[in-house]
């Protein structure tokens, strides 16, 4: 059973039983039971539902993600394993230790130089 997970941008719950009350164990006495005792009878579980004894469905929810949340993923789990090959490699080449640094330099002036770009467009705007 799953509580509390909903669909947002990119990723779709679907299924699932959502008629079952919230289930909360509780030891006490089966014969007069309270709202929210579990008990397995037989090979089912079931909830008391200050009625009746109501079986939990064995259903249960699919989540997927729709097509742009799983290119965004495997983009991020592209870059990363190529920085960390990078990372090993700079471990062991001092080359590819300057490259790395040399590569964070030039972000950081990109960053700073695409800063100030906004600030003239926002400026002569």
């Amino acid at each position: 059973m799953i509580k509390g997970l909903q669909g947002i941008t990119g990723i779709t719950v679907s299924g699932g039983s959502t008629s079952m009350p919230y289930v909360q164990m509780s030891n006490g006495n089966m014969s007069n039971p309270m709202q929210g005792m579990l008990r397995i009878n037989g090979t089912d579980m079931e909830v008391f539902n200050n009625n009746t004894w109501q079986m939990l469905s064995t259903s249960y929810a699919t989540v997927s993600l729709d097509q742009d949340t799983l290119d965004t993923v495997q983009w991020a789990r592209k870059k990363r394993d190529e920085e960390l090959e990078w990372q090993n490699l700079a471990a062991t080449s001092e080359a590819v230790k300057i490259a790395l640094d040399n590569l964070e330099q030039a972000k950081q002036q990109l960053a700073i130089t695409t800063h100030l770009a906004k600030d003239i467009n926002e400026t002569t705007s």
